[in-house]
């Protein structure tokens, strides 16, 4: 018997992308990395911050990162490098300027 703890497949949550623009590869990478996101943290604001850092270095920087249950927004972003999307109870909002 395998004795090695595995997050169960019913524990991840399927996103569901409200407004994106931002090509296909990387958004795939996001979206992977919410995933990841939400089985290592449980505060909001360690989630964003692990969502900034990771496209910073997966993309380059300089990328913002909002997670929440209630927040509005209203920002200026770089062509196809936008995603708003929910992944469980939580909204992610991601973009890159500057």
């Amino acid at each position: 018997m395998n004795s090695h703890h595995r997050p169960s497949n019913n524990n991840i949550k399927k996103a569901v992308v409200k407004n994106a623009d931002m090509e296909d590869g990387m958004r795939e990478d996001v979206l992977g990395l919410a995933t990841q996101c939400m089985e290592k943290f449980t505060l909001e604001k360690d989630m964003a911050s692990f969502m900034k850092r990771q496209m910073d270095e997966l993309h380059g920087p300089t990328w913002h990162a909002v997670v929440g249950k209630h927040f509005g927004s209203f920002v200026t972003h770089e062509t196809k490098h936008f995603i708003y999307f929910y992944c469980g109870s939580y909204a992610f909002l991601l973009f890159k300027s500057g």
